[in-house]
């Protein structure tokens, strides 16, 4: 079998990554194919080495892709080597003394706290099912600090009201349990009551479109993009940007950085710690607007 095709397998069968995840490893892949096919007349399924991944990456500097695309590219590589190592499919892992092009550190961006200092619209009476299901997403996305693909994911069976709690299935299938409040709860209720009310298909997830089926990730990007066109005037608008505010916004009223880990889902501490950098960012630039002689 192709190598690509067991590689894939591999990661929707073991690894349990999402469609999503697995077509981004493919393309990346793909396109190094193309290029040994194109400039050294190989194949994927034959051996290459660090030369021609030195190549690639000069290639994609040369056609000016920046180099964060540049490394997301290489991580791509470098996962599929470790695979075909493991399966004694290759030799020698070419990837082992790579050196990957630096990038600088961007801090997320992420909404002011008085962008969203306000009440969301609980009462969803004279509003159409789909401005319902728009403000129920955007303060679920804003209140759990949920990724895209983990609300599209969410089943009614997972919200228990009694506890006040809801169980996401994470990235590499992995569960994890969060709290919601008084307000999110009555969120909730509100837009099960709407479901009701326009007569919804029956249907185990709890975000559905109108015809009961379940959301796509290209629909959930545009209600929440339209949200909050009215609310900020930052650049992107995008279900991720909420994430990144519910984690910095929590993070500067003094949550514990472990508790902020366990809540995003994140498997390792290093990614939740940008969080933290973002509060001492905006400690910064109270100091230099405040103090007579910061700039001295």
């Amino acid at each position: 079998m192709d190598k690509l095709e067991l590689f894939s397998r591999y990661l929707h069968t073991q690894k349990k990554y999402s469609i999503h995840t697995i077509e981004a490893y493919s393309l990346d892949l793909k396109q190094f194919k193309e290029f040994l096919a194109l400039q050294y007349e190989l194949d994927l399924n034959q051996a290459f080495d660090i030369l021609h991944v030195r190549s690639w990456m000069a290639s994609m500097s040369k056609a000016s892709l920046d180099n964060r695309s540049i490394r997301r590219k290489l991580s791509s590589l470098k996962h599929f080597c470790k695979f075909l190592m493991r399966r004694k499919l290759l030799l020698e892992n070419p990837m082992l003394k790579l050196i990957s092009p630096k990038i600088k550190k961007r801090l997320p961006v992420v909404l002011r706290e008085q962008d969203l200092n306000l009440h969301p619209q609980t009462d969803f009476n004279g509003l159409d099912y789909k401005e319902c299901l728009k403000e129920t997403i955007v303060w679920t996305f804003y209140g759990l600090g949920l990724r895209r693909n983990e609300l599209i994911e969410l089943k009614l069976s997972d919200v228990h009201f009694k506890g006040a709690q809801l169980k996401v299935l994470g990235k590499g299938n992995k569960e994890r349990i969060l709290p919601f409040g008084n307000e999110l709860a009555e969120i909730f209720l509100r837009y099960l009551e709407v479901r009701s009310v326009f007569k919804i298909p029956e249907t185990e997830y709890f975000f559905v479109l109108p015809n009961g089926k379940k959301l796509y990730p290209k629909m959930v990007y545009l209600l929440v993009n339209n949200w909050l066109k009215d609310k900020t005037s930052i650049s992107k608008k995008s279900p991720h940007v909420l994430r990144h505010s519910f984690a910095t916004h929590i993070s500067n009223q003094g949550a514990d950085i472990y508790a902020v880990k366990e809540l995003l889902g994140h498997s390792s501490l290093a990614a939740t710690q940008i969080y933290t950098h973002n509060s001492i960012e905006q400690l910064k630039n109270a100091y230099r607007l405040a103090h007579p002689r910061a700039d001295k």
